[in-house]
């Protein structure tokens, strides 16, 4: 039988609670906390580019190739999408790849329409929104089948579409002389 023995350590001793604590207060306490209250301007407000409305013809194409709470990518081509269409556009969303995931409105836990954390519904919320003022949504059923999502738990007004209407929309689009925002999530 034979016994090894650990080398001697040359490990840094572990910091007390004590230390600790005295080194979260200086470090505290080296700028003040919050440094302004709330309600307190530090960002400019000037507008540069004029608040530009649409003419009666144009048009506003986003597509959405990105995955539903991964990042702000969705949500904010929603958002831009809607404001868009409030500026007098004729505003369109098209999703497709893994944004088709975007458009269920079986969204939710424990329960679909449930938010197990705050902001999960914000997608959904927001799509009906657009949809309601008059939004057009438009959403591959490739791009649902990529991920098992059925085109029954669309959220209502989602309008399911072939996967080789994706270029053709943007063609069409294209044509019209719309303002395209394509966004993209890797």
């Amino acid at each position: 039988m034979t016994t090894t023995t650990a080398p001697p350590s040359t490990a840094t001793l572990l910091a007390t609670a004590e230390e600790l604590r005295a080194k979260q207060a200086a470090s505290t306490a080296e700028i003040a906390h919050p440094s302004l209250p709330n309600g307190s301007n530090i960002y400019g407000s000037t507008k540069i580019f004029p608040d530009y409305q649409a003419d009666p013809s144009m048009s506003y194409l986003t597509l959405v190739h990105g995955i539903a709470h991964e990042s702000s990518v969705s949500f904010i081509a929603i958002l831009q999408a809607t404001r868009a269409l409030r500026k007098g556009f004729e505003s369109v969303l098209y999703f497709y790849g893994p944004g088709a995931m975007n458009c269920m409105a079986t969204r939710g836990f424990p329960t679909t329409g449930d938010s197990a954390f705050p902001g999960e519904q914000n997608i959904n919320n927001q799509l009906a929104t657009f949809i309601a003022e008059g939004g057009t949504v438009y959403c591959c059923r490739f791009g649902l089948s990529l991920h098992g999502l059925r085109e029954e738990d669309l959220i209502a007004g989602v309008i399911p579409c072939h996967p080789l209407d994706v270029q053709d929309c943007v063609i069409h689009y294209a044509q019209k002389g719309a303002i395209i925002n394509s966004t993209f999530m890797v």
